[in-house]
C-alpha cells in the first residue's frame, strides 16, 4: 500500500474542503494517507467530518523541549544537510530577518515532522499551499529522501511567496490551480520545468436551484460575499460601495458572510457610514447550509485583492446567480464577461458601482447568463471529475518518482540559488 503524507498549515479547516477531499480521494484509490497540520486546530464547532479528520491530524505546534532538542541534534548531526536548508534563507532576495528566523523554526519543525514519520514508511509528503508548512514538508522529504511536492493556490503564490523559488527547485511536482498560475510561476521562476507544474482546477457540486417563491421574494436587491473577515478580500472596498449606492438612492442592502479578524475593523465602518441597516456581517455560516443565502441573493460580489479561482464563485454560478468579480488571477478562466457573469477594473469603486447599476437595471434582459453560468461550471469545474483526475495525476507522479530516483533525496535536491 502507497504511504503519503499530507500537510497544510491548519487542518481541517471548514473553508478548505478541497484539502479533504483530495485526501478522501485518495484514500478511495487505496492510498494510505497520514494527515499532518503546522498549527494545531481547536477542535470546538467542528462539524462532525471535520472532528473525524481532527482526531487523526498529527499537529506540530507547539512542540515540546523534548522534541526540540531531538529536531536540532538531527539537523546539527549533518551540517551539509543543515547548510542547504539556511541557504536559500540567508540569500533569496526579499526576505525579510523576521521571516529568515520563522524559516529556521520551520526548518526545525521539519525535522521534527520527518522523525515522527520515519517509522510510518510514508514514501512521499504533499504540503497543500505554499506556506510555512510546505518548507517543513521540504526539510522532512529531504532527511527520509522521499519525494516531496505542493499545491499553490492564490495568496501563497502571489503575495507570500516566501522562498518558493527553492521550493519549486526541490519539489518533484507542482499543483496549481489555474492557467493564469501556471503561467505566472513558469514566468517568474524560469528554471521551473514546464512538465514540473500541473493545472489542476477544483470544482464544486451540480445543484438544482429552485424558484424563490412569490412571497419569499426579495423586495430589496441583495448583494451576497461569501469568504472570511480577511484583508485580502478588502470588504471594506465592498462596504464603500454599498454607502455610495445608498447615496445614489438605490435600495440595495449587503450579507457578508464569514468570520475572521477584520469584523471589528468593519463593524466600524459600518457604523461610521450608517449602514446598520443594509450591510450586514452574518458571520460564520456551515457550507451545508449556504444554498439559502445563494438562493435569495441577487448578485454575487467578489472584491479581493488575490485570488485563485474562488469556490465561492463556482457554488454562486452553479446555483444560477449573477457574478461580479475583479479581472484578476485566474477569475477570467471562469468568468466570462458577459456570458457567464461580469468582471470589473480591479480596485476601481467608479467600474464596480457602474456595474451593479447596469446589472440592476438590466435583469430581464441578462436573465440567461446565470443559466450559462452553471452549465459552465458543471462542465469545467465538476468537483468529483476533477477529483479523479487530481488523483490520477498525483499518483502518476509519484510512481514515476519512485521508479526515477534511486538515491536519496538528501543527496539529489540542490536547493542553491
Amino acid at each position: 500500500m502507497t504511504t503519503v503524507a499530507y500537510i497544510a498549515n491548519e487542518f481541517p479547516s471548514p473553508v478548505e474542503p478541497y484539502v479533504k477531499d483530495e485526501i478522501g480521494e485518495l484514500r478511495r484509490r487505496g492510498v494510505r494517507v497520514i494527515c499532518c497540520s503546522g498549527k494545531r486546530v481547536a477542535p470546538q464547532g467542528l462539524s462532525r467530518t471535520d472532528r473525524s479528520f481532527w482526531d487523526e491530524t498529527r499537529y506540530f505546534q507547539p512542540l515540546s523541549d523534548d522534541e526540540l532538542m531531538r529536531a536540532a541534534r538531527h539537523l546539527v548531526s549533518d551540517r551539509s544537510a543543515l547548510w542547504q536548508f539556511l541557504k536559500p534563507m540567508f540569500w533569496e532576495c526579499g526576505v525579510s530577518p523576521t521571516k529568515r528566523l520563522r524559516v529556521l523554526a520551520h526548518t526545525v519543525m521539519g525535522a521534527v515532522l520527518a522523525e515522527e514519520l520515519a517509522p510510518l514508511g510514508v514514501e512521499h509528503i504533499h504540503a497543500h499551499h505554499g506556506y510555512f508548512a510546505s518548507w517543513m514538508a521540504l526539510v522532512a522529504a529531504r532527511l527520509l529522501g522521499i519525494g516531496f511536492s505542493l499545491t499553490l493556490h492564490g495568496s501563497d503564490l502571489l503575495r507570500r511567496a516566501d522562498l518558493l523559488g527553492a521550493k519549486l527547485r526541490a519539489c518533484q511536482f507542482c499543483v496549481t490551480i489555474s492557467d493564469f498560475n501556471r503561467s505566472y510561476i513558469l514566468k517568474r521562476y524560469p528554471s521551473t520545468p514546464e512538465s514540473k507544474v500541473i493545472v489542476q482546477r477544483l470544482g464544486v457540486d451540480r445543484v438544482h436551484p429552485s424558484p424563490v417563491p412569490i412571497n419569499e421574494r426579495q423586495h430589496r436587491f441583495c448583494l451576497l460575499a461569501v469568504g472570511r473577515l480577511h484583508r485580502v478580500k478588502n470588504y471594506s472596498f465592498l462596504i464603500q460601495a454599498c454607502a455610495a449606492l445608498r447615496d445614489e438612492g438605490l435600495d440595495v442592502i449587503c450579507w457578508i458572510v464569514g468570520e475572521g479578524p477584520e469584523r471589528r475593523a468593519l463593524e466600524r465602518q459600518i457604523k461610521a457610514l450608517r449602514l446598520q441597516e443594509r450591510v450586514y456581517l452574518i458571520g460564520y455560516v456551515p457550507p451545508i447550509h449556504l444554498s439559502g443565502y445563494y438562493r435569495y441573493a441577487n448578485l454575487v460580489a467578489l472584491t479581493s485583492l488575490s485570488e485563485g479561482i474562488p469556490i465561492v464563485l463556482m457554488e454562486a454560478m452553479a446555483h444560477e446567480k449573477h457574478v461580479l468579480a475583479p479581472a484578476i488571477t485566474g477569475i477570467p478562466e471562469l468568468v466570462e464577461h458577459g456570458r457567464t457573469g461580469f468582471l470589473y477594473e480591479p480596485g476601481s469603486l467608479p467600474d464596480f458601482l457602474s456595474s451593479v447599476r447596469w446589472i440592476l437595471s438590466n435583469q430581464a434582459s441578462i436573465a440567461n447568463i446565470p443559466r450559462a453560468a452553471a452549465a459552465n461550471v458543471a462542465c469545467f469545474y465538476n468537483r468529483q471529475r476533477n477529483l479523479r483526475c487530481f488523483a490520477d495525476q498525483f499518483l502518476t507522479r509519484i510512481a514515476k518518482v519512485g521508479t526515477d530516483h534511486a538515491y536519496p533525496l538528501l543527496q539529489q535536491i540542490r536547493l542553491s540559488v
